[in-house]
């Protein structure tokens, strides 16, 4: 965990996160996929929260109507989407990484 403090900026990257090394994430693969499920598991709770929380009601959208529900769904599919994007291009990465060692 952090400090709480704001990261302060170093020639060679961020100092005061012991998680960002060069601006690069550090950690252990296992460690990094449970972190990437516990996020899913997370994302999956706000939208159902999402889902229950919000009234009934619809908005037109190009001439259809929306329910106004779909909406945060829609945000909180965006955000799972960029964290699965994210888990891969890591993947990569460290694939890339091993293979030039």
């Amino acid at each position: 965990m952090g400090t709480g403090l704001p990261p302060q900026r170093a020639k060679d990257g961020l100092v005061g996160d012991p998680g960002l090394e060069n601006g690069k994430l550090d950690g252990s693969g296992a460690d990094l996929d449970r972190k990437f499920w516990a996020a899913m598991a997370m994302y999956a709770v706000l939208a159902v929260l999402a889902w229950l929380t919000m009234g009934e009601g619809s908005v037109l959208v190009y001439g259809r109507p929306v329910e106004l529900r779909l909406v945060p769904l829609i945000v909180i599919g965006g955000l799972a989407l960029r964290t699965v994007l994210a888990r891969q291009a890591e993947k990569i990465r460290r694939a890339g990484e091993k293979n030039s060692s």
